[in-house]
């Protein structure tokens, strides 16, 4: 499960924008690995098997599968110039709704304290808006970068 989504990215991906996405992919990685964290570690989420065993961390069955998801919805929004916002919500309903049940049904992932995908649902929302604003942030500082300089 974690293997797999690495393999379709590297076919799939535009290599024009290579760092731009997997810059993104990499925020949406770092930011769900620490709210997974948190989650798991208050026991608001749990997941009964580790997708990598001798890891001392926990990385959950879908540590790449969600990344890679996202990084395929900017990239078609870049391309075809559609709304990333609301691509986003589309992808994050299809995880938090169909791909967490689905997860929980499959015995791979389990909700308790009265958390329920909605949160979920919330938690994705707020990595993509940290996500899409930092990169937003260091395109910014890169324009700038690029400016001509007129002191002469």
């Amino acid at each position: 499960m974690i293997i797999v989504p690495l393999i379709i990215l590297c076919l799939f991906i535009n290599r024009n924008r290579l760092f731009l996405l997997l810059f993104f992919g990499f925020n949406i990685h770092v930011w769900t690995a620490y709210i997974d964290s948190m989650a798991t570690r208050a026991n608001y989420i749990g997941y009964p098997y580790k997708a990598i065993p001798t890891l001392p961390i926990h990385f959950g069955m879908d540590s790449s599968l969600v990344p890679v998801l996202f990084i395929f919805m900017y990239q078609y929004t870049l391309k075809k110039k559609a709304n990333f916002y609301l691509h986003s919500l589309l992808l994050i309903a299809l995880i938090s709704f169909v791909l967490k049940p689905f997860f929980v049904e499959m015995h791979l992932f389990y909700l308790s304290k009265g958390t329920n995908y909605f949160y979920i649902f919330l938690g994705y929302v707020l990595i993509t808006i940290m996500s899409k604003g930092i990169v937003e942030f260091f395109l910014r500082l890169q324009s700038k970068s690029e400016l001509p300089n007129t002191k002469s």
